[in-house]
């Protein structure tokens, strides 16, 4: 129905899944090279690695001797990067961790022997 519009006008066939697939490719290579960049601005400091955050894609990379760690975030994924005592840095996933939990709480309720009932006369 757009397009048959957009005929009237005088316009070209316009497809929203190749404008939408076009936008998220150049995201995507721009997140990528932003993360490249940020690493190559690590080792030109002589550091071991770089936490980034709020770019919604938690992970950690290696960039040659850079680590790269991006927290993602806590409002749409539910992820943070946590330091323990020792200095190692953690990625959490808390909605993946919620979804384990979850998968051996069930496992442990079908594992539970059934409970002995009497006999009834």
């Amino acid at each position: 129905m757009f397009n048959a519009i957009r005929r009237l006008f005088g316009l070209p066939y316009w497809s929203l899944s190749a404008y939408l697939k076009q936008k998220v490719k150049n995201a995507v290579e721009y997140m990528s090279r932003f993360e490249e960049a940020v690493a190559h601005a690590a080792a030109d400091r002589q550091v071991q690695g770089v936490v980034c955050g709020h770019i919604h894609k938690a992970e950690i990379r290696s960039f040659g001797p850079i680590t790269y760690y991006n927290d993602g975030d806590w409002v749409e994924s539910c992820t943070a990067l946590v330091e323990h005592a020792d200095g190692r840095l953690e990625l959490l996933d808390w909605a993946e961790r919620a979804r384990q939990h979850a998968a051996a709480k069930a496992a442990a309720i079908k594992s539970k022997p059934m409970p002995a009932t009497a006999d009834v006369l």
